[in-house]
């Protein structure tokens, strides 16, 4: 696939990064003076800071701001990015209020992903605001909410998905489970709102087409950040005789999920999309080695400029930054802004339209124009004792997730029925 004049060169971009320290946000590069040098980009990051989910998103906050940090110091446009919070306690009625205070706080973009009722109801919410105050438009980023919805019959053009959707990842996941021949009877377990659900609905689905012969055996659904005793959904896994588990469950619901699984005796495979988020690795330990999958657009072992991140972050915080889609929004915010020379979300929303660049973490990457979802690869990795190749151990567990399968987009890329409608120019 060939790039086009809006790709950022990888080796440009490592060479300003590692030069960071050394030349300003906004100074005169080789390349010539930064469009916007000065200029501030205020993002509001509205997740949960409370309750079970808080440490998920305070690991995901400090993630954001160590890298609005460190692209301010790279980005070709020469802004600075300052990212600013509020707790929603994963509520959408609490989200809606922190949008409607960043807009009175003349904030013009926001930053979500934790939760897909969440990001419901800021789209619908930029939507009407975006219609009822031209020339006060919000642009939503959202780095982790993956109903498949927000891009086929919910799109917007204000909305911009960063992570890989629902069927992305199921897509792939099934991809590398139907060659898998010990697997032979599946139990389907989810968080009760619209990604435990979509997560079922197409486990069922793309298993049926790919491997009809397995046998789902189970499929439940629990309530979302309440559950704190998972013992009895293990104890019907076991019942049920599942081999393998299948399960779209994040934070404390996965945490404590496999904890139970290790208490239980449960000895099947996990088939996960959150196993390397904040309390997981911990919760595994050495437990789980060589049962327990993760799909996802990123790893721990990316090497490279990412890799450097990666070990600087957790030297400063003695936490894991494994949030990759912060790196894309930064990556492509600074691209649409130095190729339009405006921070105004409505130019820079057009730009980021189809833009093809070279991510620092996870390779080439597009911006679909149809649907704002992006095209990325996806990696099944399996969680394995670190070391050799694959050093890095999140939550200093001495384990990782090491790559075992690679699914460029024309693999993991999935159609939309998107009908966006688009402001003027």
């Amino acid at each position: 696939m060939q790039y086009d004049r809006r790709l950022i060169n990888r080796r440009q971009f490592n060479v300003a990064l590692g030069a960071a320290l050394a030349v300003p946000a906004g100074s005169v590069s080789a390349a010539g003076a930064k469009p916007l040098a000065g200029q501030t980009v205020k993002i509001m990051w509205i997740d949960p800071l409370s309750g079970l989910m808080a440490p998920v998103g305070t690991n995901q906050l400090k993630s954001s701001q160590f890298l609005a940090e460190k692209f301010t110091a790279t980005n070709p446009a020469g802004v600075k990015f300052e990212v600013l919070s509020t707790d929603n306690k994963l509520s959408p009625t609490e989200s809606v209020n922190a949008l409607n205070s960043a807009i009175d706080q003349g904030i013009r973009y926001v930053m979500q992903g934790n939760g897909s009722s969440v990001a419901s109801a800021l789209i619908d919410a930029i939507n009407k605001h975006n219609e009822r105050n031209p020339g006060k438009e919000v642009v939503y980023l959202n780095d982790a909410a993956v109903d498949p919805d927000f891009t086929n019959s919910l799109c917007s053009f204000w909305h911009f998905r960063f992570d890989a959707d629902t069927t992305m990842k199921m897509e792939a996941m099934t991809t590398y489970m139907k060659d898998q021949k010990d697997i032979h009877k599946v139990f389907i377990l989810g968080q009760n709102y619209s990604h435990g659900k979509q997560v079922a609905k197409y486990a069922r689905e793309y298993l049926k087409r790919k491997r009809p012969d397995i046998e789902i055996v189970g499929d439940d659904l629990h309530p979302l950040a309440q559950v704190r005793d998972f013992a009895p959904y293990i104890a019907k896994i076991k019942a049920a005789g599942a081999d393998a588990v299948i399960t779209g469950n994040w934070g404390s619901d996965l945490t404590l999920l496999v904890k139970a699984a290790g208490e239980g005796g449960y000895n099947g495979k996990f088939f996960t999309y959150y196993t390397g988020v904040t309390g997981t690795p911990t919760a595994l330990g050495t437990n789980g080695a060589g049962r327990v999958f993760q799909i996802a657009y990123a790893h721990y072992n990316p090497g490279g400029e990412m890799q450097k991140l990666m070990d600087e972050f957790k030297k400063r915080y003695n936490d894991d930054l494994y949030t990759g889609s912060y790196v894309r929004i930064f990556e492509f915010l600074g691209e649409a802004m130095a190729k339009t020379k405006s921070t105004d979300p409505v130019k820079v929303a057009f730009a980021m339209e189809g833009m093809k660049l070279t991510s620092l973490f996870g390779g080439e990457v597009e911006m679909r124009k149809t649907d704002h979802q992006l095209q990325q690869t996806l990696y099944m990795t399996e969680w394995e004792k670190a070391g050799g190749k694959y050093p890095y151990s999140p939550e200093n567990t001495g384990m990782t997730l090491v790559p075992v399968a690679e699914y460029p987009p024309y693999v993991s890329s999935t159609p939309t029925s998107c009908q966006m409608k688009r402001p003027s120019a």
